[in-house]
């Protein structure tokens, strides 16, 4: 197995999504928290993008200072708006970790500070580096940038900038992450 799977496998058993105060844990959420330990219990290579059947990978809402905006970056195979991430690295400890390292790589943002517990869980198909259609088992979490933050486009986006949380792009495909996001940091992560 390799680094971040034992993460991964330990993280999602012992996950539960982000819900309002009083609220009920998401059925969708948990079906697919489900679906990623099946997936990492059956595949030691899950977190690998080697992985043919659909791979684990990590993501991150970066957010401002204020938290009220995130860095987006217009994906050049996707062609659309989407948070920070890709695939997990056999050196990335945890996924966690890889979520950072994704979002500092994209973002060029320094003293970026991950919270270590995922918000969401996403599942799409895609056609990423193996040049075969598969699926991505995203974990996502939120990453905080330091006041005054300044990105840098890497050549792995066409464009990279702050969007207001409230007038997001992208006809709200970002807008399930957002809200969980918003419930964690409604109190459990603090604004470094």
């Amino acid at each position: 197995m390799n680094g971040p799977h034992t993460d991964a496998l330990h993280t999602l058993e012992d996950w539960t999504p982000p819900t309002p105060a009083g609220g009920s844990v998401d059925p969708g959420q948990e079906a697919l928290r489900h679906a990623f330990v099946a997936l990492l219990r059956a595949r030691g290579d899950a977190c690998l993008r080697e992985c043919e059947p659909g791979h684990v990978t990590s993501s991150a809402l970066v957010l401002d200072h204020s938290g009220e905006h995130t860095m987006l970056t217009l994906h050049p195979r996707v062609g659309r708006w989407l948070q920070l991430g890709g695939h997990c690295e056999p050196s990335d400890e945890t996924l966690a970790a890889a979520a950072l390292r994704e979002a500092a790589e994209e973002s060029g943002i320094e003293g970026l500070v991950v919270d270590p517990d995922p918000v969401h869980l996403d599942v799409h198909p895609v056609t990423c580096s193996l040049g075969k259609p598969t699926r991505h088992f995203d974990v996502r979490f939120v990453v905080r940038a330091p006041a005054g933050a300044v990105p840098t486009r890497s050549e792995e986006s066409v464009d990279l900038r702050w969007w207001p949380l409230s007038s997001l792009p992208g006809g709200g495909d970002l807008r399930p992450l957002v809200s969980a996001a918003s419930f964690r940091l409604s109190g459990e992560f603090s604004r470094n």
